[in-house]
């Protein structure tokens, strides 16, 4: 198998002096047997990093190797078809006058495998992706779910060291969507192949991904584990993309024996683990709604007091807004036997232990979630 390396990428678009910045000196180690997230909105450099891996683009700047073999630099770039690397698009692409069989062997014949080796292999293949006994179908006898295994099929069949998937269940519905994240991970572990996957979907980066390189701007924000992105994003662009989260005003002070506090509404609180901030300075505590308790009595002096302003009943878990002293609002999401009635006076824990705290600058540009 395989892994890939990026040093120094950058694409610019209507060229290098005078064009848009699509990649801008992205970094990045994608180990062998990995399943790596490219992760951002639309615009962010994503599907443009997926297509300079897959040789589709000329690099302006950098290169990308995988193993120890450059395959792209500004002085050449190697054809797609020598990369050892399969492609599997957002809309498919399968021939819809072709079977399932002949859409899956087009690859092979292309190398002039053997029929009987052609044979054997495609159907270990289809078996591989649960559509063993459908090698007769035509695409539009097939469900989305089954033509998209069809193209993982079509590009697992070569062998490649490297599988690129660009939003492959976007146009997939939500239960299908949900069940094929479980399959294409399994497919992984089975096979051993780097997954390189592009979505903007939070949630499906999270459910899948040993690695997620979060990007904005056509620049690497964070490169983590879908734990470590989430519970402790690098700073505030990544903590407000990956999921629901509230910024809440506050300030740090130099409390007992040195040790930093926070002061948010008016009350006193632990500093988030880890902080580096200084005392004195004008910070956002970024919380997530899971991590706020709500309680009709006072329980603690570090409680923060509020009115329910908005219930949501979600099903597994019910979502209040609550609004504070100083008018900021909080999300909070509880179990749904804990009810509280819009106009409730509240006393609310925040763990501070699982917060990020981040220097309050001016606004930045916020990343579109879908």
């Amino acid at each position: 198998m395989a892994g890939i390396r990026i040093s120094g990428l950058s694409k610019f678009y209507g060229g290098k002096d005078s064009g848009m910045a699509a990649l801008t000196d992205l970094d990045l180690d994608i180990k062998d047997n990995q399943f790596v997230t490219l992760l951002g909105p639309s615009g962010c450099g994503k599907t443009t990093t997926l297509r300079l891996i897959a040789g589709y683009v000329m690099p302006d700047a950098g290169t990308i190797r995988v193993d120890d073999r450059v395959i792209s630099s500004v002085d050449g770039v190697a054809p797609p078809d020598r990369r050892g690397m399969g492609m599997v698009f957002q809309n498919y692409a399968v021939w819809p006058h072709k079977t399932v069989f002949e859409n899956v062997v087009f690859g092979l014949k292309l190398r002039k495998v053997p029929a009987d080796e052609a044979r054997r292999k495609v159907e270990e293949t289809l078996a591989l992706v649960n559509l063993a006994g459908l090698e007769a179908r035509l695409p539009n006898e097939l469900s989305g779910g089954q033509q998209q295994r069809v193209a993982l099929a079509r590009s697992l069949v070569v062998e490649p060291g490297i599988l690129l998937l660009d939003e492959p269940l976007s146009n997939l519905d939500a239960k299908l969507r949900e069940r094929m994240r479980v399959e294409l991970k399994q497919l992984q572990r089975r096979t051993g192949i780097t997954f390189v996957y592009v979505t903007h979907d939070q949630a499906e980066a999270l459910a899948l991904s040993d690695q997620i390189a979060v990007m904005h701007g056509g620049k690497l924000q964070q490169y983590g584990s879908p734990d470590e992105v989430y519970r402790r994003p690098a700073n505030k662009i990544v903590a407000d993309f990956m999921g629901i989260v509230n910024f809440l005003p506050g300030e740090l002070r130099a409390g007992t024996g040195g040790a930093p506090v926070l002061v948010v509404d008016g009350v006193e609180m632990a500093a988030p683990v880890g902080s580096k901030l200084h005392a004195g300075q004008a910070v956002d505590l970024a919380v997530r709604p899971e991590n706020v308790r709500i309680s009709r009595l006072r329980e603690s002096p570090d409680q923060l007091v509020a009115r329910v302003t908005e219930h949501t009943y979600l099903g597994n878990l019910s979502e209040y807004w609550l609004e504070l002293a100083s008018g900021a609002v909080l999300r909070a999401q509880t179990h749904p036997l804990e009810p509280f009635q819009v106009g409730d006076e509240v006393h609310v824990s925040i763990d501070a232990g699982e917060c990020s705290v981040f220097p309050q600058a001016a606004a930045a540009t916020p990343m579109v979630k879908h």
